[in-house]
């Protein structure tokens, strides 16, 4: 997270830091090259596509989750329109 040209240390609910523990990772030789190369941390690069593969998996969860109260709410505005009209969209 930055926050004014600063990264803010992540933590916890009661504010103390997250706690990493160490993760054997396989690595494309090419890929793992480049990011010594470019100086990117790989740890923090690793963590962040393990979070948002995270992030996508729930997502589509979610929405298999909902699917039937999604199309019931959608069928119903494709019959009776909103609920309510925003005052720009008013004939």
């Amino acid at each position: 997270m930055h926050t004014k040209g600063r990264v803010e240390m992540q933590t916890d609910t009661d504010g103390q830091p997250l706690k990493r523990r160490a993760a054997n990772l396989t690595i494309r030789t090419d890929v793992l090259e480049l990011a010594r190369a470019l100086h990117v941390n790989t740890s923090r690069a690793a963590e962040a596509g393990i979070i948002r593969a995270i992030r996508e998996v729930q997502a589509r969860e979610w929405l298999r989750g909902n699917k039937a109260a999604i199309e019931a709410h959608n069928a119903r505005v494709d019959k009776d329109g909103t609920l309510l009209t925003p005052d720009w969209a008013a004939d």
